[in-house]
Parts: structure tokens; C-alpha cells; sequence
């Protein structure tokens, strides 16, 4: 893929973006999950579920 090639794409999805409403970007977005998930996996979790037990 050449460098305008690239540019093109870029821009074209950069439009794309600015063209649709803040609302549907918003509700487009995927809420993240909790850190301690996100560094470590499963681990804090099934600690959780051990600890209540």
C-alpha cells in the first residue's frame, strides 16, 4: 500500500467518523471492563468468587 493510498484511507474513515452524530458514537462505544481484568485475566476474579465462598 503506497502512502496516498493510506492517506486516503485515513481520511475516509476520519469523515466517516466526523459525519456520524456524537450520540451514535457514543452508544457505539464498548463500556471497558475493570482494570484488574484487563492486566491480570481471569485471576481476580476467581479470587473474588473463592474469598465470598
Amino acid at each position: 500500500m503506497s502512502f496516498q493510498e493510506y492517506l486516503k484511507y485515513l481520511t475516509k474513515l476520519f469523515v466517516q467518523y466526523m459525519e456520524t452524530p456524537k450520540d451514535e458514537r457514543r452508544q457505539r462505544k464498548a463500556p471497558r471492563e475493570p482494570w484488574s481484568t484487563r492486566w491480570f485475566g481471569a485471576i481476580p476474579m476467581s479470587l473474588r468468587l473463592l474469598w465470598r465462598k
